[in-house]
This record gives C-alpha cells, structure tokens and sequence, in this order.
C-alpha cells in the first residue's frame, strides 16, 4: 500500500439505501476500488436489477439485502446479513433517506416521524445493530446534507433529521475511539437526481447560480467524499464533518 492508497481493497462494507443516487454510486466505487460491498435496499424492482448488472459486470464481490432499515426487525436483518456473508464489518455507510418540502404550518406529525424515520432512526438503529460486528479500525460514515446547517424554508423537519446525524456522529465518535472506530458524516448539497426524476429548469438555474462551481453535485461526488472518509488516508480524521456542496 502507497501513501496515498485508500487501502480498501478487500474491506468489507455495508451501504445502505444502495441502489440509486448517491448510495448506487457509493457502492460501484467500492466494488471498484477493490472492497467486498453488501447493498441494502427496501424495495425490489428494476434499480436492484441494474446494480446487480453492474456489479457483475466489475466481477465484484457483492450481495444486495432487502430490508427496511427504518424498523429495528429490518436492521437486524442487515446485520445477520453481514455476519453470514463476512462475519464482521470494516465500514458501515449509512445512506438511507428521503427529502422533503411542506411548510412547517403544514408539518404533520406522522410526516415528521417519516422523514425523522428514515434520515436519524436509521442510522441509530443500523449501527446499533451493527455495533458488534465493527472490527477494530473500523468507518462509519453517515450521509447528511449540508442544508443541516443552513436550514431551508419548507425543510424543518428535513434539516433536523440531517442536522440529528452530525450530533449522532459526533457524538458516537467519542464513544468508538477506543476502539479505533472512526465515525464521520458528508454533507451532500444539492445532487442531481436519478434519470426520471429531473428537477424543473428554472430550479436547477436558480441552484446552478448559487453554487461556486456552477453546477450541481453528482452522485460520484459524494461517494468520492465517502471513499476517503472510509479508507486509511483519513485514519486520524473522526467526529467531522465534510461538506460536499460546490460552495452553495
């Protein structure tokens, strides 16, 4: 290994929310940089089956589990994943999300405990799981959103879901450093949306604007910012966070 090599060949990792956006990119690059990648996702269908292709095609060492991570049941299911397939873990990704926009005099509860669900609980719930199985030496990197904090109007709840996951992650740093576990978040800014799922031109200009280096983020932009956070050139980088934005 070179000074400047990740040292991720041959790592075992979970990512979950794995097969579109962000997380499908996350997972192609580990699987190029050598690592044994586990792919959570919650629903099957035709993003489960393009990952797989792709997978195959880099002769990766891989498998896809279906779960619901938002559920304790669903992140149990994770871990026993693990724990047949590689029988410990060296790094956790934990993707899983969901945007949103209402007007906080609109929020409802049962949309705040949705979005809360999937952005903070998760994350909780499959470390926790997970907690066992993370070797000594180990990366846990959440992935928030730099709007956590800027804050947006009509994203109350979405801003303290992803603003939860850096006191999580500070937090939980302490807790692990004995073990040498490291645990960091990358705050994604605004990411171009998977094929089918544009955003509407005005926006993107609006955003485009905003932003220093003129455009929006892609998935592979993220998961750059991830790769690093997991790998051994970061091995003395633990409880930060990194904002990946363009400079919104």
């Amino acid at each position: 290994m070179t000074a400047l090599d990740p040292g991720l060949a041959g790592k075992r990792v979970l990512v979950t929310g794995g097969t579109r956006g962000i997380g499908r990119a996350t997972v192609l690059a580990f699987a190029r940089a050598g690592a044994r990648v586990i792919a959570g996702h919650r629903t099957a269908g035709a993003n489960a089956e393009l990952l797989t292709e792709e997978l195959k095609a880099l002769d990766a060492d891989f498998a896809l589990v279906r779960a619901d991570v938002t559920e304790a049941s669903g992140a149990a299911e994770a871990a026993d994943a693990v724990r047949e397939r590689f029988g410990g873990l060296d790094v956790l990704v934990n993707n899983v999300g969901v945007d949103a926009h209402v007007s906080f005099a609109e929020l409802t509860e049962d949309e705040w405990h949705r979005v809360l669900g999937h952005n903070t609980t998760s994350a909780y719930l499959v470390t926790h799981a997970l907690t066992g199985l993370l070797v000594e030496g180990a990366s846990v990197v959440n992935v928030g959103a730099s709007v956590a904090l800027r804050g947006r109007p009509g994203g109350v709840h979405y801003s303290a879901s992803k603003a939860a996951l850096i006191g999580f992650g500070r937090a939980l740093a302490k807790e692990f450093g004995a073990r040498g576990i490291r645990v960091n978040t990358v705050a994604p800014g605004v990411t171009e949306p998977p094929p089918g799922e544009e955003l509407p031109p005005p926006l993107v200009q609006r955003l485009t604007a905003m932003t220093a280096l003129g455009r929006l983020g892609r998935p592979e932009d993220v998961a750059g910012a991830v790769l690093y956070l997991a790998g051994d050139t970061s091995r003395y980088v633990t409880g930060t966070t990194i904002e990946v934005d363009g400079g919104i």
